[in-house]
């Protein structure tokens, strides 16, 4: 492999740990066991490298290790044991002796385990890996389910008996064409359909996004979106329980039309007129829906898209647990479903590379509404977004959550958290320096957000970054 103390020294350089990339300090010795443990996570993850003899706290530097003197039997041991092979190196660098991991990505439709673990990292911790994890890994070898066609040998009368043509050209922006020639090479381009031996296939992403009729196509009717409204704050008595009927593209407008006329209202008093307004604004209702559609998993049958309403607050879920960590929704994107991301970012439905999930979170502030709750349920994520409450009203845990997610929205702002901007988030005046000083260090104690150290110690001049940055 050839690696160099210069190459370990920019190692030290990278800003944290991450997917590629574990440093461990084992200045005696290393367990044999977690060793095998991190080989087939880092593995599962894609592949990477670990270090021993480094400090894994800032500041990062090497220290030495003195764990497995022999690296050959080493290498040998971690063969035998995990069933794959890791390449294993000694680097004597200037300051103290380091072993360098070299750990291959998993194949392709492959998860690696150990001893029937599967596992991956989550932070500090080494843990299994989730059921749709493992599914998603196992299917890579297969085709895309939204890819596959849904209804075939048909002519192009019946395409615009079935799909809802015009709606896409006004969404995509373009003329309507002509003919129905016309119409048919804009499906085909937007490979929404295939001619197959004089006939037409319409594939599943197709009628997901254009279906006059979901019904219409058997396998995609369960896909269809749910509404369900509740008289309280729990669901014992329902008002209202409605499936969609159309195409995500064609229906999305009536959708959401539909989950704000159902939506509580508050009273409000605005330069002394009293008002109406929604429990939850529009614009966090339309980002939110959009994302769970798209990022639902459309390997889990009988399951669906659900828009909760509730007097207090709106639930909406999706089928599937999120590729990204629920805390990362911030910073991170990757789309499951990556075609059908793209076409409803081109429609204008959904925003580009998670800045949705910014804009729910910077409107929840202007809005002085609790931080949304992201969260993972059993195969479904679920985000809650609660009606206004002022900061006497909020518990630990939406205070904790505020205070975290404003630090991530200021840091992909490139701003910094400071005391007076979470004051401001809160709404709150000087008078409660030390109260928001109390709610930033219970979120520092829960490991969410922390100091930058960049500007020393100072209280007054305090900057706050999410824990991973």
């Amino acid at each position: 492999m050839g690696t160099t103390p210069e190459q370990i020294n920019l190692w030290l350089q990278s800003p944290s740990e991450h997917q590629r990339l574990e440093f461990k300090e084992a200045k005696t010795q290393f367990d044999n066991r977690k060793l095998y443990e991190y080989c087939v996570a880092i593995a599962n993850e894609g592949g990477g490298h670990l270090l021993l003899g480094v400090a894994d706290k800032p500041p990062r530097r090497v220290v030495g290790t003195q764990a497995f003197n022999n690296p050959i039997q080493m290498a040998e041991k971690l063969f035998q044991s995990v069933g794959f092979r890791v390449d294993l190196e000694e680097v004597l660098h200037p300051d103290g002796r380091v072993l360098v991991f070299h750990i291959p990505s998993r194949p392709r439709g492959t998860a690696y385990h150990l001893e029937g673990a599967y596992l991956m990292r989550a932070g500090e911790a080494l843990i299994p890996m989730s059921e749709d994890q493992l599914r998603r890994i196992f299917a890579e070898g297969e085709p895309d389910w939204l890819e596959e066609h849904s209804k075939t040998g048909i002519d192009a009368q019946q395409i615009v008996e079935l799909l809802d043509t015009q709606t896409l050209f006004e969404l995509l922006q373009l003329p309507y064409p002509t003919d129905r020639a016309g119409v048919i090479d804009r499906l085909k381009r937007e490979r929404l359909l295939d001619e197959l031996d004089g006939q037409y296939a319409i594939r599943r992403l197709g009628a997901l996004l254009l279906a006059k009729q979901l019904n219409d196509f058997p396998e995609l009717s369960r896909k269809a979106p749910r509404v369900v409204a509740y008289s309280g704050t729990s669901k014992l008595e329902t008002n209202l329980d409605r499936i969609g009927t159309k195409g995500y593209a064609v229906g999305f407008r009536g959708l959401i039309q539909v989950v704000m006329t159902l939506m509580p209202q508050n009273e409000v008093i605005e330069d002394a007129i009293r008002k109406e307004v929604k429990l939850v604004p529009e614009v966090v209702i339309r980002e939110l829906v959009a994302n769970a559609l798209i990022h639902q998993d459309f390997s889990i049958g009988g399951a669906s898209v659900m828009i909760e309403i509730y007097s207090n607050r709106v639930e909406i879920s999706n089928p599937g647990e999120p590729i990204v960590p629920v805390e990362r929704f911030i910073d991170g994107y990757q789309s499951r479903n990556e075609r059908l991301a793209d076409l409803m970012r081109r429609m204008g439905i959904c925003e580009e590379k998670s800045s949705g999930i910014d804009r729910v979170i910077q409107t929840a502030e202007a809005f002085q509404l609790p931080a949304p709750d992201f969260r993972v349920g059993h195969r479904r994520t679920i985000v809650t977004i609660f009606g206004p409450k002022n900061f006497e009203e909020m518990d630990r845990d939406d205070r904790v959550r505020a205070c975290y997610q404003h630090a991530a929205l200021k840091w992909v702002m490139s701003e910094r958290m400071t005391n007076q901007s979470l004051r401001e988030r809160f709404h709150l005046s000087e008078k409660k320096t030390a109260v928001v000083s109390q709610v930033i260090t219970a979120t520092i104690e829960a490991n969410l957000i922390k100091p930058d150290e960049k500007v020393g110690g100072s209280r007054k001049f305090a900057r706050y970054l999410p824990f991973w940055a």
